[in-house]
């Protein structure tokens, strides 16, 4: 079992920046990639960024890519993103998930992560 809680969200203007945090727990953090997903209502949830265990191999959605940066911990078991010149579109219920299977690649499809948080809101306003 793995335990993950998001924070950091928030309500922020066009522009502004926000840093999500992601505690795990549960189980040896630095043996499982990590990833952050975003949804919206009435949307299916949607691919931000990943992180291998080690932090080396890092993937994003081109959506995101050059604004938000995903980073890990693994002393502290957290995984942060930071999201810069966020804008109205990224509104939307953030949330980390774990891929506890070690495959040796990064994935983006909801299906391929094992555990999820809560999720942590942020608003964008325009």
């Amino acid at each position: 079992q793995v335990q993950l809680v998001e924070s950091g969200g928030g309500l922020v203007q066009a522009g502004d920046s926000l840093r999500l945090s992601c505690t795990a727990s549960g189980r040896t953090f630095s043996n499982y990639a990590m990833g952050w997903f975003r949804q919206t209502p009435g949307k299916e949830r949607e691919f931000v960024a990943a992180i291998s265990s080690s932090g080396l191999s890092i993937y994003y959605a081109d959506s995101v890519k050059g604004r938000f940066t995903i980073s890990r911990d693994n002393a502290k078991n957290m995984v942060y993103l930071q999201l810069n010149s966020l804008k109205p579109e990224d509104t939307a219920v953030y949330y980390c998930a774990a891929d506890l299977r070690r495959r040796g690649r990064l994935y983006r499809e909801a299906d391929e992560y094992d555990y999820w948080g809560q999720g942590t809101q942020v608003t964008v306003s325009s």
